[in-house]
Order: C-alpha cells, then structure tokens, then sequence
C-alpha cells in the first residue's frame, strides 16, 4: 500500500489504543488533525481502513454491538503497520514531492480577470488567512497554558510559517495592483501566446 496522509494519520492513532472509525474520526477532529488531514467525508475514513486492512497493516481486534449503536469494529496496528507507519513518517519528513494545490493554478491564469477583480480577490483570501493566523494563535495559546510538548504542535507551527509568508506576498501582490505597478492587458497576452504557437 502507498503512504497517504490519511492512512498515516490512522497508523498513527491506532498505535495510541485499538479504536472504531468514529472514535479515530472524533479524535481527528479533537486533536486538529483535520486542519492538515481532510477527513471531510467519512467514506475517504472507510476506504482507508479498508486499505489498510487488505494490507495488513491493521486487524480487526472485536466488533461490538451496543444498544444505542449500531455494530462497531474495532481496529488495531499490526506489526507490519507499526513498521509502515515509522517508514511513511521517515519519508514524507525527508522527501520533498511536488504537490498540486488550487492556489498556484489559479495564479498561474489570474491574467483572465482584471487586476481590480484579481486584487479583490487576493484582499478578501488575505482576510481569511489573518483569521487563520488568528486560530493558530488561540490554538498555540492553549497548548501553552496545557503545557502541551512543542513536538504536538509542529504542524500548526508549520501551518503559521507558511501562512505568514502567504500573507506577506498577498500583501505585497495587492499593494502592487493598487498601484498600478502590476497591470496586464488581457488581449496584449493572448496576441502573444497567439504568435507563440
């Protein structure tokens, strides 16, 4: 099986205690995972646990039936998971991939808008990435006042690094369409890809 952030993510709770889909969900959601993992829909979980169970990294510890809920199956880490989890860690640290995000996309065809229309769109995702920062700040607040080890909170440590200096560029971008210093003509851009074929 290929490493994937969700599938490490599961490894990595299920080396804590045995859990079902909906306690890893819940502790996903508790510890913030969410913010780095996308665990939107819960049939990406299901699939996950599946793969992970046809790979044998994790097993079926019991399934239970309560009253109130319907069969839960327990899962745990086997040996085979333990050793996948410690190499999935080393390497997605180590090893630098090339990811595809939206954001650079959009960018990369921004000339398809007017620079009014590109700098209000860049004004109001700098918004919301202050009140990112903001979260991360109240997040980091609490993790101070727990007493939380800095090494559970490497990840939103990164997160801030990397939205500080999204916020720095945005800020610069849009300063520079403000003024005019960063203009396109549409038309101008097509006549050239135009002759470039």
């Amino acid at each position: 099986m290929r490493s994937s952030p969700l599938g490490l993510t599961v490894l990595s709770l299920l080396h804590m205690r045995p859990l079902h889909p909906y306690g890893i969900q819940r502790l996903i959601k508790q510890w913030g995972k969410d913010q780095v993992v996308n665990v939107s829909q819960r049939a990406s979980l299901y699939r996950t646990i599946d793969r992970l169970l046809d790979a044998g990294l994790i097993a079926v510890r019991e399934t239970s039936r309560d009253q109130q809920y319907p069969e839960r199956t327990v899962y745990e880490v086997t040996d085979p998971g333990r050793t996948a989890t410690r190499e999935w860690l080393r390497e997605m640290l180590a090893a630098s991939r090339t990811e595809y995000p939206e954001f650079p996309a959009a960018l990369s065809f921004a000339m398809m808008l007017l620079p009014r229309e590109v700098e209000a769109d860049l004004s109001a995702r700098a918004g919301q990435v202050r009140a990112q920062l903001a979260e991360l700040e109240s997040a980091a607040e609490g993790a101070r006042e727990l007493s939380l080890p800095r090494v559970t909170m490497l990840e939103d440590e990164y997160r801030r690094a990397v939205l500080t200096a999204e916020l720095d560029w945005l800020d610069a971008v849009t300063a520079d369409l403000r003024s005019g210093a960063l203009t396109w003509d549409f038309e101008a851009l097509a006549a050239l890809a135009q002759a470039s074929t």
